[in-house]
């Protein structure tokens, strides 16, 4: 994991925040599932329009382990849909806004304690192996991609530069296969190479990304 000197926690009336030292002008990147964009995201999905539900199963109840939460947007768009998520994520700084954002969205909807979860810090391999029905991977694209780098908003700008490329995402998806009851989804740009050179059982494409889908033993 990259270090982080250039990034710390600030408290802004939108709660927990990071700021980034090295631009002062950009607002303090936050998570907030009450309101603003990534809340609008998450009421505007329909299991039709999504290529990540069909990707994830959800049209039957399912449990979901976001292994690379992040900022937790995917997640949430599969919470409205129906899925119980749990989020994993190792970056420390990263962890505290999501777990900040959950306390806000437990304490004004509590029907959400349930739905949407912050997993203890772990490893991927640390989970219980077919202990969720899918296990969903976004690592971060592949480093030196000038076509993605073009069309990214500044808040991602931010967090790419905290989180740093993801060089073991190879790694990551035997262990998700164990982990996973049914499959495994690997969220990938539509030009980037298989995940760990593997080729998926299956595939959802949509417009900007693919879903690359692996069954588990028991599908």
């Amino acid at each position: 994991m990259s270090p982080a000197p250039s990034f710390s926690l600030v408290v802004t009336d939108a709660g927990l925040g990071l700021s980034w030292h090295e631009h002062p002008e950009m607002k303090p990147l936050t998570v907030d599932f009450l309101s603003g964009k990534q809340a609008y995201r998450g009421q505007q999905a329909n299991k039709k329009d999504e290529a990540i539900a069909r990707a994830c199963m959800i049209s039957r109840p399912v449990t979901v382990l976001d292994a690379t939460a992040g900022l937790a947007r995917d997640a949430w768009v599969l919470v409205q849909l129906g899925a119980k998520v749990t989020l994993n994520e190792r970056q420390p700084l990263v962890r505290a806004l999501l777990d900040d954002a959950l306390q806000r969205l437990h304490a004004a909807q509590p029907e959400y304690q349930q739905r949407l979860q912050l997993a203890p810090a772990r490893a991927l391999g640390d989970f219980a192996a077919d202990s969720f029905d899918v296990v969903y991977l976004d690592p971060m694209y592949p480093k030196g991609d000038r076509k993605q780098k073009a069309t990214v908003k500044k808040d991602m700008q931010m967090f790419q530069q905290l989180v740093g490329s993801d060089a073991d995402a190879d790694a990551l998806l035997a262990p998700a296969c164990r982990v996973a009851r049914r499959r495994v989804v690997v969220k990938r740009p539509l030009h980037a190479d298989f995940l760990a050179g593997r080729r998926p059982d299956h595939q959802v494409i949509s417009k900007k990304h693919r879903f690359d889908i692996y069954l588990s033993r028991q599908s």
